[in-house]
């Protein structure tokens, strides 16, 4: 059994995957064995996260899932624990799998109830497993609830009830979020855990291949786990590293380019560039005098990595041009995504800087997304991965869709990464800025696309994940000056 971190490096597969490897499994193994190794994983987990327990409360479910829980409360009662099972579902239509484990939880004489006990130390979700096309309702919604109301923890038995494996979609059944969770996934893991809603409902995840082989599979996307940092020469040179252009901070909105150019400073780029949109701007940041503070006009950009739209309003419009021609590498980000969505005449010219060996990188949130897809923030959400996917090959670009679970695709046809890193504490104002500018020093000092943005959103991430509970709050100028150099 593994517990998937930040620093996990490993496949994720879909349902239709994972229902083959485990028809293959089932095939090459003697009846009911992957079930009772699962329920067996589910009771030695239970008794890991909860060792101190005495009632355990098991809402069971109509299918394989509910069988898995019979197996574990019939393991639990043999370890001298008092599971309570609850069922939902017709015994006579159960898979011959499940009943068979139902028999065993009987004849371990388990106690079975009505309605769940009033005091319990765990609860286990095997309600609804992978095959699950409806969003809970009536008592087990119910169920749902109640189990995620109290504080006491939650173990989900292969995936939480009602989620999405595929895409994290979870209906808003769970009512108030109070319980700590952990969620033991069997033979592959899934994407749906580490992204949109999946996150938060499946919490620690845990994972046990049962003894199979999944190897023969197709990922639909990995995570990359902790990503690789070259150490810097003795050598080196501030040219070693590349020269970073910001092009935004239209009037009132200096900040949010200042902040994407102390991000890319304080991430290693030889040299900063901030190209204001204000005419009334200070020539100098005395905060940080090494940011040189330019006319955007005046840059040339065709040996820059180039970050543009952080602040830039719809005054980015009539730079954008320039920059789509001309820069060598370049990050889109916020006004210039919006600029490109409403301006069709933008877009031929993004698509073509593939075509021309140029590495882009646009950064939208799923309502930025939406827009440059013609859909709704709430499609996006709905297949974040496929949305990705849809933006890297429309455009040309790696694409990194932000939110829980940020996806970075390209337009290889190769698996995205889910990133594991981050929390509620980069859900603040200019964390975005902060994240492009980060991007645009890893493109500076050549690394590829893909890589510069895998880097990038895992360390910007990684440090709201180890920022001190105790500390002042995680502001984003915080953030822009804690980055690797």
């Amino acid at each position: 059994m593994q517990r998937i971190t930040p620093a996990t490096v490993a496949d994720l597969f879909d349902i239709a995957a994972t229902r083959r490897i485990e028809q293959a499994a089932a095939t090459a193994l003697p009846a009911h064995t992957l079930m009772q190794r699962a329920g067996l994983a589910v009771a030695r987990l239970a008794m890991a996260v909860a060792p101190h327990a005495r009632t355990i409360w098991i809402a069971c479910g109509p299918g394989n899932n509910g069988g898995d829980g019979f197996e574990a409360a019939a393991q639990l009662q043999h370890r001298g624990f008092l599971p309570i099972v609850t069922f939902l579902g017709d015994e006579n239509r159960l898979p011959p799998d499940a009943r068979a484990s139902l028999r065993r939880a009987r004849d371990a004489h388990v106690i079975f109830g009505s309605k769940p006990p009033a005091e319990y130390e765990l609860a286990i979700d095997a309600l609804l497993g992978i095959g699950s096309t409806r969003p809970p309702e009536g008592v087990m919604a119910d169920w749902l609830r109640q189990m995620h109301s109290t504080a006491q923890p939650v173990l989900s038995v292969d995936v939480p009830s009602g989620l999405n494996a595929d895409t994290g979609a979870l209906p808003d059944i769970a009512g108030p979020q109070a319980s700590i969770r952990h969620c033991l996934t069997f033979l592959t893991l899934k994407p749906g855990l580490f992204t949109a809603q999946g996150r938060d409902a499946a919490g620690t995840v845990w994972f046990d291949d049962l003894g199979c082989d999944g190897t023969a599979e197709q990922p639909i996307a990995r995570l990359a786990g902790t990503p690789r940092t070259q150490p810097r020469t003795h050598a080196s040179h501030k040219g070693s590293y590349g020269d970073v252009a910001v092009i935004g901070g239209a009037p009132g909105m200096a900040g949010a380019a200042l902040l994407a150019g102390s991000a890319a400073l304080h991430a290693g780029a030889g040299r900063v560039f901030v190209g204001l949109l204000d005419p009334s701007a200070a020539a100098v940041d005395t905060a940080q005098p090494e940011l040189m503070l330019r006319d955007a006009s005046t840059l040339d950009l065709s040996a820059m990595t180039v970050v543009c739209g952080c602040g830039g309003g719809t005054a980015i419009r009539t730079a954008l041009p320039r920059v789509l021609a001309t820069a060598a590498a370049l990050v889109l980000d916020a006004d210039a995504l919006n600029a490109i969505a409403a301006d069709s005449a933008l877009q031929t010219p993004l698509a073509s800087r593939a075509r021309r060996g140029r590495p882009t990188v646009i950064t939208p949130h799923p309502l930025e997304a939406a827009r440059l897809l013609g859909c709704t923030a709430s499609d996006i959400q709905a297949d974040r991965l496929a949305a990705a996917r849809q933006l890297a090959s429309r455009f040309g670009v790696v694409a990194v869709l932000k939110g829980s679970g940020t996806v970075v695709a390209d337009d290889s046809g190769g698996p995205p990464v889910l990133n594991l890193t981050g929390n509620a504490r980069l859900a603040t104002a200019g964390t975005g800025d902060v994240l492009a500018g980060m991007i645009g020093a890893a493109l500076a000092a050549q690394q590829s696309a893909f890589e510069a943005a895998h880097e990038a959103v895992w360390r910007h991430g990684h440090i709201a994940d180890t920022w001190p509970a105790d500390a002042a709050p995680l502001t984003a100028g915080t953030l822009a000056r804690h980055g690797p150099c």
